[in-house]
């Protein structure tokens, strides 16, 4: 990876009107940002194949909307979100119509546990921890962001970063243990 790949500010020196223009801010796009989609593809779905399938819709999806992007230092957020909501889609395409369950699994399937409690409890949790810890693990959690862009957007070292990270996984097991 080149140095011009990893500096999102150097994005704006290419004129994205031209096919050429066009490839080398995709190209530039994907060395940057393809290691941090990786890791969110992996922390949404948990399986290394399936994240790689969602690196590639999104890659595609981004490609054939690279004309809407109108902010290219918000590229990584545009490209999260493109993420974000193919995982999204996986989901929908996997739905089953109940004439698509047998009937003799309509009783297991009525029986199966229930996600949304655990998800609403967590989200309590997390809106009970204090500023300072929340704010860094949602920028790594959701927004996929690593420790030293987290400490550089809030202005504290990469270490004080880690520190309230660790911070907020324990004090979030302990609201979930009691």
């Amino acid at each position: 990876m080149s140095s011009l790949a990893l500096n999102a500010d150097n994005f704006n020196d290419i004129t994205v009107s031209t096919k050429t223009g066009n490839e080398r801010f995709y190209n530039q796009l994907v060395s940057a940002y393809s290691n941090d989609l990786h890791r969110y593809a992996y922390w949404l779905s948990g399986d290394k194949h399936t994240a790689e399938d969602l690196v590639q819709e999104t890659l595609l999806r981004a490609w054939k909307s690279l004309n809407r992007l109108q902010d290219r230092k918000a590229a990584k957020g545009w490209l999260m979100t493109i993420l974000r909501r193919e995982n999204a889609r996986r989901f929908e395409r996997k739905q089953l119509q109940q004439s698509d369950i047998p009937l003799e699994e309509l009783s297991a399937a009525e029986t199966t546990y229930d996600t949304s409690t655990e998800a609403f409890v967590l989200r309590r949790a997390m809106d009970e921890l204090p500023d300072e810890y929340r704010e860094p693990l949602v920028k790594q959690i959701i927004g996929g962001y690593s420790q030293k862009e987290i400490a550089s957007q809030l202005g504290i070292t990469s270490a004080g970063v880690g520190t309230r990270l660790f911070r907020a996984r324990q004090k979030l097991r302990d609201m979930l243990a009691a």
